[in-house]
């Protein structure tokens, strides 16, 4: 294993190596964001590309955050300088991240969360070209990640774990009203194992956080709001927009050119189905998991599903919480406009669950998400112009619920017995209905 790490840490650095030496313009993300806060310094609509300097796309963000960005682009000293800098961040995102599995960190479980965040799917190297600023947001959902899902079992239980959790959970409702389209992530918080009103609490925590910028945005700056919504809808014609239809790795543009080839005249809601379809195939297997792993835990005391759920999350804390970065995971994988930058977030997920795999698990995924993707690049293959990314993540996925299935502990009471025959005895469980 470790000759494996190594290998796949040469080949990865390879990969950023040959990059760093093609002729070609970086940073054009930085550049689009930077003009934006110099436009809205100077008084002018940053909506409008025309008045961007030196670009042709167009800005996507609320507006409360050309505010938030404006001390990030001051002085133009990011653009020339972003890559050092980007870089330091990311091996900081890797070293942030909380490991889940059972016991103390091994050196080797932060080397591999730090190699997956600077590696996987190739994310962190097409942040690194392109400048966008989801290097941001990813250290934030490393700093939420670190507050909701705490290391070891004592703190999955202590008192003292709440109050951070309730940041980590107002963190991860800021940083996904960024990319407004992955909020539906905050569900996932209903798996940690904490009673069903603290949980609550979490995704309201969340959903609050996730609105307050919108809120700000329209109120604040109410004639930027109303160009905003005309930007990323489309309606400012002659420029750049965000439109779903957009070139993407994503399961959404996966299903539209699905449509395309069966040949209907209007592809757009035979695409919507596909894509419900494929979204019905990350999520059922994740669900079947959890059902599977309950067994028939507190049948006999005739309570509620969602009872024996909560009660089932809160006496196994340690597979509740790796079913809890597992669901965000898939979450943010079934988002309809999952760019090639996004996966870098996504591998920050990931790399949540790594350390925690037997080893034949971690070699799969080091191999497909790491290791062929860095030749790929070497070679100079298109690995993200086409679903190369996402089949990478497919395969993670895949691998890590076959992982959690096969272990022994899930929907096992404390002695072996089956979960069948072993009865919910927490009593913050119990009174909490």
């Amino acid at each position: 294993m470790t000759c494996l790490i190594g290998l796949v840490a040469a080949l990865l650095f390879g990969s950023l190596v040959s990059d760093a030496k093609t002729d070609a313009k970086y940073g054009w993300d930085t550049q689009v964001n930077c003009a934006a806060v110099d436009a809205h310094v100077a008084g002018l609509d940053p909506y409008y590309v025309k008045n961007l300097k030196d670009t042709n796309y167009s800005y996507p963000y609320l507006p409360v955050t050309l505010d938030v960005l404006r001390p990030i682009c001051a002085g133009g000293l990011l653009l020339p300088h972003y890559r050092g800098l980007f870089l330091a961040i990311a091996l900081l995102c890797g070293l942030l991240l909380p490991g889940i599995d059972a016991g103390r960190s091994t050196l080797r479980d932060v080397a591999l969360r730090v190699l997956f965040t600077v590696g996987g799917f190739l994310g962190f190297e097409w942040t690194l070209a392109s400048g966008n600023f989801v290097i941001f947001t990813g250290l934030l959902t490393a700093v939420s990640l670190a507050l909701l899902l705490p290391s070891g079992l004592p703190a999955a239980q202590n008192e003292l774990a709440f109050p951070p959790r309730m940041i980590g959970a107002a963190l991860l409702g800021l940083l996904l009203s960024f990319k407004l389209i992955f909020f539906p992530i905050v569900a996932s918080l209903y798996l940690l194992p904490l009673p069903r009103p603290r949980k609550i609490t979490l995704i309201a925590i969340a959903a609050a956080m996730f609105a307050l910028p919108i809120l700000v945005s329209m109120t604040f700056y109410a004639d930027l709001f109303h160009s905003w919504l005309s930007a990323i809808s489309g309606q400012i014609a002659g420029q750049h927009s965000v439109a779903f239809d957009e070139r993407t790795p994503s399961f959404f543009v996966l299903s539209l050119d699905l449509a395309k080839r069966l040949g209907p005249a209007d592809a757009r809601p035979l695409a919507f189905a596909l894509y419900a379809v494929c979204v019905l195939g990350i999520l059922t297997p994740l669900i079947m998991t959890v059902v599977r792993s309950m067994g028939g835990y507190g049948t006999s005391s005739r309570m509620s599903f969602p009872m024996r759920l909560d009660c089932w999350l809160i006496e196994h804390p340690r597979e509740a919480t790796r079913l809890t970065a597992i669901s965000m995971y898939a979450l943010y994988l079934c988002s309809p406009r999952l760019k090639e930058y996004a996966f870098f977030e996504l591998a920050i997920y990931a790399a949540v669950l790594i350390a925690g795999l037997r080893s034949a698990a971690i070699a799969i995924i080091l191999v497909c998400a790491i290791g062929l993707p860095a030749i790929a690049s070497i070679l100079g293959n298109a690995f993200m112009d086409g679903f190369g990314p996402l089949s990478a993540a497919i395969i993670f996925f895949g691998t890590v619920l076959l992982d959690f299935g096969a272990l022994k502990n899930p929907g096992y009471g404390d002695e072996g017995e089956p979960a069948s025959l072993v009865e919910p005895h927490d009593k913050a469980c119990l009174s909490q209905g």
